[in-house]
């Protein structure tokens, strides 16, 4: 299912113009494959923010941090959160592999509802998006991050699907079992869409799109022909 809300299509005529993409929707929804391969068929930068929430929590992790404001923020102030050829590196280090474990998708909730964590990421993302072309993900992006985005997206799933495309990513490698997956992924869509500082949630003028129906891989087509 496509549902089209609005959308605002940009005029073309001028290749050089910077452009900004605002993919959000729910862990597993398959958004930041979409969002990636995106951004390889318009050959411009992606963005992926919710890797650097992660990294954030994979530091915190190992550095036994106390997930609390004051804690998070002091640890920020003191960190490098960057991208380089579709890797994250933090503190100059690529990360892209420690941060895909079931404990650190845990703690990146967490982490993400902390109002400093929010402020000194949401501030690297903008930065970024001002200087040049991206396409970005995440769980806000199209209604706190980039507002005035020129094209916005919400890619869904069913939770039983997200849950077992994530299971199948990282089951086997982490030793858990599909319903340790489900119950996970239950739990981040409640703190994501009920938390205070800038919950989870559809931005007016976004085009919804169901992965589900319409395949991770293809889903990336489907956006360019919205951006064309």
């Amino acid at each position: 299912m496509i549902k089209i809300k609005a959308v605002q299509f940009l005029r073309m005529e001028n290749v050089m113009k910077r452009i900004s993409i605002a993919i959000d929707g729910p862990s597993g929804s398959g958004k930041s494959t979409a969002a990636k391969n995106l951004a390889k068929l318009l050959n411009i930068e992606y963005i992926d923010t919710g890797a650097m929430y992660r990294a954030a929590a994979l530091k915190a992790i190992e550095q036994g941090i106390s997930i609390d404001n004051d804690s998070v923020t002091e640890m920020l102030e003191n960190t490098e959160i960057d991208f380089s050829n579709g890797s994250i590196l933090l503190d100059g280090v690529d990360v892209g592999d420690r941060i895909r474990t079931l404990e650190v998708s845990s703690m990146a909730s967490r982490i993400s509802a902390l109002p400093g964590c929010r402020r000194k990421l949401v501030d690297i993302q903008r930065k970024i998006a001002s200087k040049k072309s991206v396409v970005m993900d995440g769980r806000d992006i199209g209604t706190n991050v980039l507002p005035d985005a020129d094209y916005k997206f919400f890619i869904t799933a069913p939770l039983e699907t997200r849950a077992r495309r994530r299971w199948q990513e990282i089951g086997e490698r982490d030793g858990v079992s599909l319903d340790e997956v489900r119950e996970d992924l239950a739990k981040r869509d409640k703190l994501d869409t009920t938390r205070a500082l800038d919950p989870l949630v559809e931005a007016d003028d976004a085009v919804e799109i169901s992965t589900e129906e319409h395949g991770i891989y293809e889903t990336a087509e489907l956006l360019r022909s919205y951006v064309k």
